[in-house]
């Protein structure tokens, strides 16, 4: 088990301004304390935060804090919070994903919002700013509903206000460069890019690993790719690993102005599927793929699956499962909401013998993961029809 650190009550190795201690009790109301620029500065930012980051680097004057017990947090508020106790996660993603270690007393920069993660927490954003969870080492702040019984608990923190400017509180929507008010790409109304999405069982069941490789197939077989991942809780890994494995523009529902997009309700869901693949196809791509997190059971990943807007813009899908069974049922929910599924891969694929059992039931072929990055198998992905000029042959 994991040995917890508790923040001393009256001694810490962290420098905190006089001013800032007597305001960690929450008071009735709510006031605003203006933000030192300096401590601003030296507060550990997350990767969920990086757009506000990107600003404060830029100039730290002109922020302060709204705290009081009538503040009530919404997703998307970025908060500063001091870490209290350590548990499952011991470090904080960084804006450029360097991964910063955490100690009991350090205050940190994250955003409020909800996390739907079977194998790790359930949580939602608390009403108050009461004593809180970091629930994602991407920075995501929150209340555990239920976790795992195999992982520790959460690192606890205290917010101690959320940061506001001149315009109000800053959240990430307003600082996201494709946020709610960011201009969009118009659709394409021709030549539109073939589409794959990836979808998968559950949560580790080699999604990302499934698109990287696929990436990587295209790109060696000479095509331009654009890749995105639309749901999920925000981490730089998997943007990181899209680039890596030469996609030419990624983007992530983080650029959208959200941490994360548990209980953003599907409209909202919806629209950043659709935003995506027009902001990815509008870069000019041979080829656009595209993640879905979660399983397909996660209600909100069923109902996007479900959506028209989802069929006029998907082409085809790429199903990534841990074992035969969790295949097979995958396809049926697949079959079942009408898409053309060209694959099943992911972590299955590991052991021959799952690779065999779930090839001896299902319609599809089992490709392994890593047999994706080969080009003939890569493009054999695609729509023959939808195949552009001067595009290789399947």
């Amino acid at each position: 088990m994991t040995t917890t650190h508790l923040i001393p009550s009256e001694t810490t190795d962290v420098q905190t301004a006089p001013a800032d201690r007597s305001t960690t009790a929450m008071q009735p109301g709510r006031h605003t304390q203006s933000m030192d620029p300096m401590r601003l500065r030296r507060v550990l930012k997350a990767y969920t935060t990086r757009f506000v980051a990107v600003a404060i680097e830029s100039s730290a004057d002109g922020y302060h804090l709204e705290l009081g017990s009538d503040v009530v947090p919404r997703a998307g508020d970025v908060v500063l919070a001091r870490v209290v106790e350590i548990g499952k996660h011991t470090r904080l993603e960084s804006p450029v994903s360097r991964r910063q270690l955490l100690f009991p007393g350090r205050e940190i920069l994250v955003a409020y919002g909800d996390r739907y993660a079977p194998d790790q927490f359930l949580a939602h954003v608390p009403e108050s700013l009461a004593p809180a969870d970091l629930v994602a080492g991407g920075g995501l702040a929150s209340q555990v509903i239920e976790m795992h019984a195999s992982i520790d608990g959460a690192t606890r923190i205290e917010p101690l206000g959320l940061l506001a400017d001149r315009h109000g509180r800053v959240t990430l929507d307003r600082f996201a460069p494709l946020g709610s008010t960011a201009t969009r790409a118009p659709a394409p109304t021709a030549g539109r890019p073939p589409v794959i999405a990836v979808f998968g069982s559950s949560m580790n069941s080699g999604k990302s690993t499934v698109l990287g490789s696929i990436v990587n197939g295209f790109v060696t077989a000479g095509l331009q790719v654009a890749a995105g991942k639309s749901t999920g809780t925000g981490a730089g890994n998997d943007p990181h690993h899209f680039r890596d494995a030469g996609a030419s523009t990624v983007l992530d529902f983080t650029d959208f102005g959200h941490a994360t997009t548990y209980r953003l309700g599907d409209q909202r869901i919806r629209e950043i599927f659709v935003d995506m693949v027009d902001e990815l196809a509008a870069t000019g791509p041979d080829v656009v793929i595209i993640e879905v997190a979660d399983g397909v059971y996660q209600e909100e990943t069923r109902r996007l699956l479900e959506d028209p807007a989802f069929h006029e813009r998907v082409d085809r899908v790429v199903f990534a499962s841990q074992d035969a069974l969790g295949a097979v049922a995958g396809m049926q929910v697949l079959d079942a909401a009408g898409v053309t599924t060209s694959a099943v891969s992911g972590v299955v694929t590991s052991s021959p013998l799952a690779t065999s059992e779930a090839g001896q039931v299902l319609s599809v072929p089992v490709i392994g993961t890593f047999d994706l990055r080969e080009p003939h198998t890569a493009l054999g992905l695609l729509p023959k029809g939808l195949l552009a000029s001067g595009l290789l042959a399947s």
